[in-house]
């Protein structure tokens, strides 16, 4: 009986086939609203598969957090982008509607810190990685090494406008919340 193998590359771009639908599914339904065999029907594998990518749920969680915070910062917080353009992506009624390509810190951040140790780690990786990407935008020549008083400001106001806005159940009050984020100080 022979053995086929798969090329080394196939074990890898399993694994990002289950890390993205573990980012998005994660912030679609939270960090206990989805299970390991409905999160593989969802990457199209097995249950049984799972375990030859990641030694447990906790591992497969702190991976996927950083998954989605890797989008967030090749997408709305990409260095090509200013801080206007930025600004006008993370504060926009489509992130608002689509938490499972948003921000994870948007999305999750309030269960991160009742999470097991791995997974708060991932969390404050991301958390420091967006106020890392806010320093940049604020002083792109020369950006801090610890993020300024404003980057805490503006990364705090992006993230709780969206946060609040996604629980407001008045339209008008979520577009309001999302522009007074948009135009620090006003």
């Amino acid at each position: 009986m022979t053995v086929m193998r798969y090329p080394g590359s196939h074990k890898q771009a399993v694994r990002a086939r289950i890390l993205e639908a573990a980012a998005e599914e994660l912030r679609r339904h939270g960090l206990a609203g989805i299970g390991i065999p409905a999160l593989m029907r969802r990457a199209g594998l097995t249950h049984g598969a799972f375990y030859a990518h990641f030694p447990s749920r906790d591992a497969l969680v702190a991976e996927a957090i950083g998954t989605a915070a890797a989008a967030s910062a090749a997408g709305p917080l990409s260095p090509s982008l200013s801080l206007e353009q930025s600004l006008a992506l993370y504060l926009s009624p489509e992130h608002l509607a689509h938490p499972e390509r948003g921000c994870v810190i948007a999305a999750l951040g309030a269960e991160g810190a009742r999470q097991p140790a791995p997974v708060r780690s991932a969390f404050a990786t991301a958390a420091r990685g967006l106020l890392a990407a806010i320093e940049r935008k604020l002083h792109p020549r020369q950006p801090a090494p610890e993020p300024s008083d404003g980057a805490l400001h503006l990364a705090s106001a992006m993230v709780g406008a969206v946060v609040l806005a996604r629980l407001v159940d008045d339209p008008d009050l979520a577009r309001r919340l999302l522009a007074a984020a948009s135009s620090p100080g006003a």
